[in-house]
C-alpha cells in the first residue's frame, strides 16, 4: 500500500465545525478551516491529518506550495448521459424564447438513436471534464429515454460511473404518450419501474412536477409515480418550482424527499415545509443563469434554517455547464450566499443529499479538490478562472 505525503497546504477546508476558532462567525465555523497542517493518503483513505511540523514518513511526497484543499464538489444533480445539441435553444432563449421544457423532446430523440458507445464515450468526457473542475461525487439521472429499455440503457451507463443513479422516467411526457398522459404514468409506475427495481439501476426515483409546462407531470401525476417509487423502495427527489409557484416543494416535503430541486419559485408556506422537513432545497442557478428566469433566493432560505445545497443541472437544454466552481460563484453574486456558505453547499450539504457525510478526517475518503489560490474565497473572487481540480494521490 502506497502512502503520500500531502504538504504545503495552505488552508484545509474539513467541514468539520469542532475544528474551527470559537470567535467565527457561525457560516466561516462550519467550514472547519486549518492552516498549517498536512495529511497523508493511503488506500484512497486520509490515514492522518495534523500539524505540519509533525506528519509522519511516507512514500512519496506532494507539496502543494500554499494551495488551499477542500473536499470535492459533490455535484447532486446532473443529467449527463444524453447525445445531440441544443444550442440553438439557448440562443433563442437569449432573444426572449420562453423554456417550457419542450426541447427535451430533441434531446430524447437523439439519445434513444446513440450507440451505447457513442454514449459512454459522451459521458466519459462529461464526467473527466468535472473532474477537472474539482468534483470527485456526481449523481446521475436518466430521463432521456422516457421508454423502458432506453431509461434501463442509460441508468446502466450511468452506474460505470457512480452509484448515486436516479431514475427519471417523469421527466417529460414523450410525444407518442401527449394524448394520453394516463397510460404514459402507467408506464412510469408500471413496466418501467419494476424493470429499474428489478435490476438495482437506481437508489432514487425523481420526477418533474411543474404545472405551468404542458409536458412535465402534474401534482397528481408527480404523487402517483413518487408514492410507487418510495413503494418499490427507491429513496425520492423532485424537480419543482422551477418555472413559478407550484406543488413541487410541498409535496417533496410531505413525502420526506431527500432534496428537491430548483426552487426557484417559493412562498412562506414552502420555505416553512422545507425547513420543518429536513428536505434538501438544492439550488441550481446555472439554470437562472441560462434561462434568464429569477434567481432563487438562498438567503432567505438560509435564513430560515432549511439546509441548501448547490449543482449544477449539467444538462443540454437548461444549463449546459459542468462546473461547480462557476455554480459557487453565481451564488455568491446572484443568491446572496456567502463564499463559506457557498463552498459548504456545494460540498457538505449536496453530500448530505445523497446520504453521504464528507467532513475531512482521518477514515474519510481521500476525495479531495485542490485550489490554484491560497483560500477558498478565490472561488468567488476569480469567477470563471480555472482554479480547482481533483487532488490525484
Amino acid at each position: 500500500m502506497t502512502s503520500t505525503l500531502v504538504t504545503g497546504i495552505g488552508e484545509l477546508v474539513t467541514n468539520d465545525p469542532e475544528r474551527s476558532r470559537r470567535d467565527q462567525p457561525a457560516d466561516l465555523a462550519r467550514l472547519g478551516l486549518l492552516r498549517n497542517v498536512a495529511l497523508v493518503v493511503a488506500d484512497g483513505q486520509i490515514a492522518w491529518l495534523g500539524p505540519a511540523g509533525k506528519s509522519p514518513e511516507a512514500d512519496r511526497r506532494v507539496d502543494l506550495d500554499g494551495r488551499a484543499v477542500l473536499p470535492g464538489f459533490v455535484d447532486s444533480h446532473t443529467h449527463l448521459v444524453f447525445a445531440g445539441d441544443r444550442a440553438a435553444e439557448f440562443a433563442a432563449r437569449m432573444t426572449g424564447t420562453a423554456y417550457d421544457g419542450g426541447g427535451i423532446a430533441t434531446t430524447v430523440a437523439a439519445t434513444r438513436a446513440a450507440t451505447d458507445d457513442e454514449l459512454r464515450a459522451l459521458l466519459a468526457a462529461r464526467v473527466a471534464e468535472a473532474r477537472a473542475q474539482g468534483t470527485t461525487t456526481l449523481e446521475v439521472k436518466s430521463g432521456y429515454g422516457l421508454d423502458v429499455d432506453t431509461e434501463l440503457r442509460l441508468l446502466r451507463l450511468a452506474r460505470e460511473i457512480t452509484p448515486h443513479t436516479t431514475f427519471l422516467g417523469a421527466h417529460v411526457v414523450p410525444a407518442e404518450y401527449r394524448d394520453d398522459r394516463t397510460a404514459y404514468v402507467d408506464l412510469v409506475t408500471g413496466p418501467m419501474l419494476d424493470a429499474v427495481v428489478a435490476q438495482g439501476a437506481a437508489a432514487y426515483l425523481d420526477v418533474f412536477c411543474e404545472p405551468l409546462s404542458p409536458h412535465a407531470f402534474t401534482e397528481p401525476e408527480a404523487r402517483m409515480i413518487l408514492l410507487a417509487g418510495r413503494r418499490a423502495g427507491l429513496r425520492l427527489r423532485v424537480h419543482g418550482n422551477q418555472l413559478g409557484p407550484g406543488p413541487g416543494v410541498a409535496l417533496a416535503c410531505e413525502l420526506g424527499a431527500a432534496s428537491v430541486d430548483h426552487c426557484t419559485y417559493l412562498d412562506d408556506t414552502d420555505v416553512d415545509a422545507l425547513a420543518q422537513s429536513g428536505t434538501v432545497a438544492t439550488l441550481l442557478p446555472g439554470v437562472e443563469f441560462s434561462t434568464r428566469h429569477p434567481y432563487p433566493d438562498a438567503r432567505r432560505l438560509l435564513d430560515a434554517g432549511v439546509a441548501v445545497a448547490l449543482a449544477t443541472d449539467c444538462n443540454p437544454g437548461t444549463c449546459f455547464t459542468s462546473s461547480m466552481p462557476f455554480v459557487v460563484a453565481l451564488a455568491v453574486r446572484e443568491l446572496r450566499m456567502t463564499p463559506s456558505e457557498a463552498v459548504y453547499a456545494a460540498t457538505a450539504t449536496a453530500a448530505r443529499s445523497l446520504g453521504l457525510s464528507r467532513p475531512l478526517a482521518v477514515g474519510a475518503p481521500a476525495e479531495l479538490a485542490v485550489l490554484d489560490a491560497p483560500t477558498h474565497l478565490h472561488l468567488a473572487y476569480r469567477p470563471g478562472v480555472p482554479l480547482a481540480r481533483t487532488l490525484e494521490v
